[in-house]
């Protein structure tokens, strides 16, 4: 009997070829989405859960509210793991992660060249980093690899790339122009992609002695923190509440020193409505769920779950389509098949019988397109990846019982697209279909259903249109926006402080060419990390008495930074070598508004942190973004290089060229490094590309969303063109009397057309609403964001419009033209 089904499945798929080839292909498109998309959503979800005791990882959490400025970021300061470990009973282990910056990486030996990297990836790590996070070694011991100071621990590839096919453990490494020597220690094989650590290089965190002379500081915030719990406590949520309940008296009693040294006790911090609260956050949610820490988690592969979501949403939206294309075309064939299901009836076939025939049907229909589905994947496998920003393979398909999951698709597939038709078509009574009786004149049932699931594929298209609309134009305005700043035609060379005493002579060397206008010497640039601190503004003559401190953002830049970067000086001056402004301030408007003076030119910040030292306020700058549109801009302050308050070991040098030959231009600028820095890698990126980077999983999203629009209207077009052809085939007779009777090309087309085009518009008119409450919800993740015009709904109107048009008109045409003659020969 089973036998028996196939083969007239078969043979109806063969009589049928147009409506197969549209059944196929719909199918198949919706098939390749949901499989690429659940690749890529495994991937997501199974990001550090390889690490042995990954449920026992925790990363620490801090929310804080220091000066008025409450934050949450994935950063701790370097005391925390200890006194936690020493506190708490609770936890077994903690490990802290330094970064350290690029830093340039040499490598000699005897007669060899020298080999010599600037390596971005190095993590600066406790010793026991390898026991608790157990990436699989090559050689060493991840015990004591990196006990001693000046330990470093290599990629498999970094390996090769220094050494080759050379023993690389107990070789020496030269890091910076010091050239302080590191021995390899161990050797790490390929880092897994579902890391959400990504390094070449792993070195003793004792060996950066910056990390050791700030032990004593609870505010500076510049490693991460990551407990292991003990069995009996990490798989109790209750038991790690109740630990994250004694943390506020941890740092009272740990951390009151280190408060009181900035100037400011823990006590008042608190009195104020001030927080330093610590939180633990599970190492397997870390990559999904770290979105509100923004930029400050400092891992490089997060992600969000809002997009797992969002890419789920949208391929059950296809394989729904393609569902929909299938029930429609089917219950549209039903006049053809009548006959066949009244005859059947009439010899003996019971209803279960023909459902089940039906069902076979459309499994085979969904067989055939799961088989047509993984050939796409193998096809389109490697450009989803670079649109994802994946390296996913086709060998996943083999594992984790995905295979299970592509049968189960394929079944569920056929059975959700040929459930309706089967119940449909069996429900026929023998007598009206072998009278001849017409189905369609006590179909509004059915009529109703079809036109329904075209209203629902169409809503589906045109949000989705919509959607993709908004989010370029959010994107062209996070690129088109006044950030306070001109970033376009700016060079920065990273890291200039490898030039050492020489930066200043560079960049006034920089300054004689002629495509350059500007240079400068800064700390950081806008894009990149800044330092903070908290500030005692002093009340002026004019103003309400002022006790309310202030945290600044803030950069060391010299004189030509301002210039340089164009930003503009609205009250003030700027920094000036005719004056002497080690001790000088320049704050942004944000900040002079959150402080209240009325006249701030002239007026004193007084530094806690260094002995109430005073600056005093020379200009105001009109505000600017340093990250991206997503956050308001904070209170910012520009503090001059000649200030010997900080030192923050990073330097950044900024070239405004004009624009046009830029490649002759860098040749230049290289061509001068080289001459200062002969043995020194020349790394330089541009200002405007470093936004572009903020907004990476925006672009991602926003390309997504178009390669999925465009499948999703394919899909439900390849539904409106069988309904199409089925609509002209059924009134075939109806358009030659009309034609005989003197109707027009253009009146046929328009009688063919007009349904279709109603239920579109039905289809915009429920899209609008759902399309703008999702918009609503995404644009909220922006401090800065566009308004949702009237002319994007018109827009996707139009287009789904115009798109129904094509499709439908072509058909609708061909019906028109053809030869009446052939249509009432048998009348």
């Amino acid at each position: 009997m089973i036998n028996n089904y196939f083969r007239i499945a078969w043979r109806t798929i063969i009589k049928n070829k147009t409506n197969s080839i549209i059944n196929i292909t719909g199918l198949s498109i919706g098939m390749a989405s949901v499989i690429l998309i659940s690749l890529f959503v495994q991937d997501e979800l199974k990001y550090d859960r390889f690490f042995k005791n990954a449920d026992h990882l925790f990363q620490v959490n801090l929310n804080g509210n220091l000066d008025g400025e409450e934050f949450l970021t994935g950063n701790t300061s370097a005391p925390v793991g200890a006194a936690m470990a020493s506190e708490f009973p609770e936890i077994e282990a903690f490990a802290r992660i330094y970064r350290p910056g690029d830093r340039l990486v040499r490598y000699e030996e005897g007669n060899e060249s020298e080999k010599y990297f600037t390596e971005k990836n190095i993590l600066a790590v406790d010793s026991n980093f390898l026991q608790m996070f157990t990436f699989q070694m090559n050689e060493g011991d991840p015990v004591t690899c990196l006990e001693k100071p000046n330990s470093m621990v290599l990629s498999k590839q970094t390996a090769i790339k220094y050494f080759g096919n050379k023993n690389a453990m107990g070789k020496t490494l030269l890091l910076d122009e010091e050239k302080r020597p590191f021995t390899v220690t161990g050797i790490l094989n390929t880092i897994p992609s579902q890391s959400s650590f990504q390094f070449d290089m792993l070195a003793s965190i004792s060996s950066f002695p910056v990390v050791k002379r700030f032990s004593w500081s609870w505010v500076w915030l510049q490693v991460n923190t990551y407990l292991k719990l003990k069995d009996n406590v990490a798989t109790d949520k209750t038991t790690i509440a109740n630990l994250e309940a004694k943390f506020p008296a941890m740092v009272t009693k740990y951390g009151a020193s280190g408060f009181q040294r900035i100037g400011k006790p823990i006590d008042e911090v608190i009195k104020k409505g001030g927080k330093w609260d610590f939180k633990l956050q599970p190492l397997t949610s870390i990559h999904l769920y770290s979105a509100a820490q923004g930029t400050e988690a400092r891992l490089t592969t997060l992600s969000d779950i809002k997009y797992v979501r969002i890419f789920s949403i949208i391929a059950l939206f296809i394989i729904i389509l393609a569902c929909v294309n299938f029930m429609n075309l089917s219950t549209a064939l039903s006049a053809m098949r009548a006959k066949e299901v009244g005859i059947r009836k009439v010899l003996g076939a019971v209803k279960i019988q023909l459902i089940k025939q039906f069902l076979t049907e459309a499994l085979l229909y969904s067989s055939i397109a799961i088989l047509v589905a993984l050939l796409l994947v193998l096809l389109l496998l490697k450009p989803f990846n670079a649109v994802a920003g994946k390296t996913l393979g086709l060998d996943l398909l083999f594992t984790d019982y995905i295979w299970l999951y592509i049968v189960g698709l394929t079944i569920l597939t056929g059975l959700v697209s040929g459930s309706y038709p089967a119940f449909y078509l069996t429900s026929f009574k023998p007598v009206t279909v072998l009278k001849g009786m017409k189905l369609f004149k006590t179909g509004f049932g059915n009529l109703f259903i079809r036109n329904g699931l075209v209203v629902f594929q169409f809503t589906i298209s045109t949000a989705l249109i919509i959607c993709t609309i908004i989010v370029f134009n959010q994107l062209r305005y996070t690129q088109n926006k006044n950030l306070g700043f001109d970033k376009e035609n700016v060079v920065v060379i990273i890291n200039s402080d490898r030039l050492g005493n020489k930066e200043e002579a560079f960049r006034q060397e920089l300054n004689k060419l002629s495509g350059v206008t500007n240079a400068s010497i800064s700390s950081s640039i806008p894009s990149k990390d800044n330092f903070g601190d908290g500030y005692a503004p002093e009340p002026g003559p004019d103003d309400e008495h002022i006790d309310q401190d202030i945290g600044l953002s803030s950069f060391m830049v010299d004189d030509d930074f301002i210039p340089t970067l164009q930003m503009k000086v609205l009250n003030g001056r700027n920094f000036s070598r005719d004056f002497s402004d080690s001790t000088s301030v320049i704050l942004n408007e944000t900040a002079v508004k959150q402080i209240g003076w009325k006249n701030p030119v002239g007026m004193y910040l007084q530094y806690p942190g260094n002995n109430n030292q005073r600056f005093q306020v020379i200009g105001v700058v009109k505000d600017f973004n340093i990250e991206s549109l997503r956050t308001m801009v904070a209170p910012f302050a520009l503090f001059h290089s000649s200030s010997k308050t900080y030192s923050l070991g990073t330097s950044y040098i900024s070239a405004r060229i004009k624009p046009g030959k830029e490649g002759e231009q860098l040749n230049m600028i290289e061509s001068k490094w080289k001459t200062f820095a002969p043995n020194t890698p020349f790394d330089y990126s541009f200002l405007d590309n470093e936004f572009g980077a903020l907004y990476r999983s925006e672009k991602r999203m926003g390309t997504v969303f178009i390669i999925f629009t465009i499948l999703s209207i394919f899909v439900a077009c390849l539904g409106l063109f069988g309904l199409a052809v089925y609509t002209a085939e059924r009134r075939i007779k109806e358009i030659g009397l009309r034609k005989v009777l003197g109707a027009s090309v253009q009146g046929i087309v328009t009688m063919l057309s007009k349904d279709f085009i109603r239920l579109v518009l039905l289809s915009a008119i429920i899209a609008f609403p759902i399309a703008w409450w999702c918009m609503q919800k995404w644009l909220q993740d922006f401090a800065y964001r566009i308004n949702i015009s009237w002319w994007v709904f018109a827009a996707a109107g139009v287009i789904a419009l115009l798109i129904t048009l094509l499709t439908v008109s072509f058909q609708a045409f061909k019906a028109a033209i053809a030869n009446p003659v052939k249509s009432l020969r048998t009348e």
